[in-house]
């Protein structure tokens, strides 16, 4: 398939990567050039506005870092809004909040267009070795449409039904829960190391038994070594996904009491000049609130 693709960072060049190499004709678009050099020398067509993104092939996807920047690129003079043909399929794969998508999907339907949400389940390096999840959410012609390039991305898809919002909450809800998944972790951390206990024992018991599953012990291995950099999730993104749980809940009525917890212990990391690294750098807040760091 041919497909165009706004926002090449981390996450957006790993999906490219995959779909270049399953054999589909890929034309990438991004702010900044620089970011788009490597994509270039293994076959993706450069691009030099949103709108010849929006034109290319079947589809086009974004994979933005937060609401700001997809409503920019698809509302601003040129964007996607004014570009896309009639029918034409925007497959949004950033984790925005359930407000901008179900606003997304308005603004597309209103102009004839067509909104699939595919939010990643996964770190960069886990969608660049084939290895992550997808939650697709849309008019199910449309994303039976665009299966290939989901095929070829990920490992995975979770079918979120007819309406990209549910896409939305699914990946809101998961990553709340590896967040406090997380932070409960750096609280252990934190009380085994106050009694002398060395980390890498605790890491053993904890992933060789009941949690011995890849988040406790990617972002365990991360909290026992204090690897915090280079980051695969960046902390302020972290904290912008606590944001985002507590708005989602606050908007049905729902309590996430642990989500503060969660996005305290961000905003504390953030305040010490810790924004660029793993969102796991919440233990070692948590550290410096046990007196340990």
């Amino acid at each position: 398939m041919k497909v165009g693709f706004i926002g090449l960072g981390r996450m957006g060049s790993a999906m490219t990567r995959r779909l270049l190499e399953a054999g589909h004709e890929i034309a990438v678009y991004n702010r900044t050039p620089d970011k788009l050099k490597d994509l270039i020398a293994q076959g993706a067509k450069p691009l030099d506005s949103i709108a010849a993104a929006a034109n290319f092939g079947d589809a086009v996807f974004t994979m933005l870092a937060d609401d700001a920047a997809v409503t920019d690129v698809v509302k601003q003079a040129g964007g996607l809004l004014a570009t896309l043909r009639q029918g034409g399929i925007h497959i949004c794969a950033g984790t925005h909040s359930v407000a901008c998508i179900a606003a997304l999907k308005k603004a597309h339907q209103e102009a004839g267009q067509i909104l699939i949400a595919t939010p990643m389940l996964g770190r960069p390096e886990v969608v660049a070795s084939g290895q992550a999840g997808m939650v697709l959410g849309g008019d199910k012609a449309s994303v039976d449409h665009c299966r290939p390039l989901f095929a070829a991305i990920a490992r995975r898809t979770f079918e979120a039904g007819a309406d990209p919002v549910a896409a939305a909450a699914i990946k809101i809800a998961n990553n709340f829960v590896l967040g406090c998944a997380i932070e409960a972790m750096g609280e252990g951390f934190s009380l085994v190391r106050k009694y002398d206990v060395v980390p890498d024992v605790f890491y053993d018991v904890m992933t060789d038994g009941l949690f011995a599953c890849s988040a406790y012990k990617v972002y365990g291995k991360i909290i026992t070594e204090e690897r915090y950099q280079p980051a695969g999730q960046r902390a302020i993104l972290g904290l912008k996904d606590a944001n985002l749980a507590l708005e989602a809940g606050g908007a049905v009525g729902v309590p996430l009491p642990s989500a503060n917890v969660w996005r305290d212990r961000l905003v504390g990391a953030v305040a010490h000049g810790e924004a660029e690294h793993d969102w796991a750098v919440m233990a070692k807040d948590q550290a410096r609130a046990s007196g340990l760091a």
